[in-house]
């Protein structure tokens, strides 16, 4: 049996109850193989693999807060610090009824490999809550936050640990979050990222994610000679990923048709209309109904569906394991030719295969939408040099790194005889500079 596959059949016996952790791991060990059979002596005598799929530490606790009604709820905290060979545990913090230890698990696991792509030295991490923020007061919410630094505050710091955002979390969350872990710890430092402008926070944050989305997206059509100009594009998602990524791909000339939420999604042939979306999305925060309600063009449906719509590029900006097997023959099936994840982990193996053997260039979410981790370490750079740099400045870092992550995983998969494979580039890529690292650190 091959070292992967002995490690593997380790792993699944260690987390049979944690399917999406598996699903990650076995994606990534498998793109991987001819890496690890050509250094198998050398990874086996490290238990490099071994080491690499068991986190440093995973770290659950209570988070009690009282509701407005003077009720004690009681919700589970998550902090996976996974591996910090190249640089403090990065990664954002969860907060949806579905977080589980297994998901934070997967999704730290993908932050070791993305994190190393952006070329900035930063760590892999995740963390979270199951506390669902949709319904509550601000009151309440700021009561959820504080009641979880509280107990978060003692793993991490600037230098240690630094959590950012993520699904559920955003600048008023992390707002809260770090105004608690200031008033505990007495230290003004760069603990988190996604922090608002008036406190330490960088320009383009907001945008990185969806920005750097379309980065890359442009730089893959640009490699095959081709660009996003007069291309249809379908998204998922209404949170920033999606919204940054309509307006980016708008601006380089693409048009943007669909978007979605938890309860349904949009179909709108004349192009998403994006500062409505952010109309409805970020200041009233309601249902994609409302859109709907106030754009003519625009067709509601309830459910799923956003990929039977014909499109050029699919762009999964939600969550994970969204597009699905029948999804994909559907894009196959309507001509698209670029699948670029916005979320982590959003296409199923299945479905990423399916792509992948039919042609359609696949992007995973590793590479593809690593440009807000990426920007995040750029705000912890600013945090450390107190300094705050122009909206343009950050941004064109952005795309500096988005367009060299291409071009990085694209050798990656050509030094490995697997040209045209970005999934398998991305995995190379972030793998080697991590495992340089943990070899040059000795076992630890």
């Amino acid at each position: 049996m091959s070292y992967v596959d002995e490690v593997l059949e380790v792993v699944q016996k260690k987390n049979a109850d944690q399917p999406e952790f598996l699903q990650a791991v076995t994606e990534v060990l498998d793109s991987l193989r001819p890496v690890i059979d050509a250094n198998e002596d050398l990874y086996r005598k490290n238990a490099i693999l071994e080491r690499i799929t068991e986190p440093d530490r995973q770290i659950m606790f209570r988070v009690p807060w009282v509701d407005d009604n003077g009720q004690v709820q009681v919700n589970r905290g998550f902090r996976v610090q996974f591996n910090n060979a190249i640089g403090p545990y990065k990664g954002g913090l969860r907060l949806h009824p579905s977080v589980n230890l297994g998901i934070i698990k997967f999704l730290g696991f993908e932050q070791i490999f993305k994190n190393s792509l952006t070329t900035l030295p930063i760590g892999g991490g995740k963390g979270g809550s199951d506390f669902d923020p949709k319904g509550k007061s601000d009151r309440e919410i700021m009561a959820f936050c504080q009641s979880f630094m509280t107990e978060l505050c003692k793993y991490i710091g600037a230098d240690v640990d630094v959590p950012a955002g993520d699904i559920g979390t955003g600048a008023r969350e992390i707002g809260f979050m770090f105004g608690q872990y200031k008033r505990i710890r007495g230290m003004f430092e760069g603990v988190l990222t996604g922090k608002g402008l008036t406190y330490g926070g960088s320009l383009v944050r907001t945008q990185a994610t969806g920005y750097g989305l379309i980065y890359l997206t442009e730089e893959l059509f640009k490699n095959h000679g081709q660009s996003l100009d007069g291309k249809v594009a379908c998204v998922s998602g209404s949170g920033n990923v999606a919204i940054y990524a309509i307006e980016k791909a708008q601006q380089l000339g693409a048009k943007v048709v669909t978007c979605s939420d938890s309860t349904g999604w949009v179909y709108d042939p004349e192009g998403i209309d994006v500062e409505l979306l952010k109309d409805v999305k970020e200041v009233k925060r309601a249902r994609l109904t409302e859109y709907a309600a106030n754009r003519p063009s625009a067709q509601y449906h309830e459910g799923r569906g956003v990929w039977q719509i014909k499109c050029d590029i699919a762009l999964p900006c939600a969550t994970q394991n969204e597009l699905l097997l029948d999804d994909a023959k559907q894009l196959v099936a309507n001509g698209c030719i670029a699948v670029c994840e916005g979320a982590n982990m959003p296409t199923t193996l299945d479905a990423t295969k399916y792509l992948q053997e039919n042609g359609v260039w696949f992007v995973g979410g590793k590479a593809a939408n690593a440009g807000g981790v990426a920007t995040s370490a750029l705000e912890m750079s600013q945090n450390s040099e107190r300094l705050s740099w122009s909206f343009e400045e950050v941004d064109a870092k952005l795309k500096n790194i988005m367009v060299t992550i291409f071009h990085n995983i694209d050798d990656a998969a050509k030094r490995y005889g697997v040209e045209g494979d970005y999934v398998a580039g991305a995995n190379i890529a972030g793998f080697e500079k991590v495992v340089d690292a943990m070899l040059a650190q000795g076992v630890c």
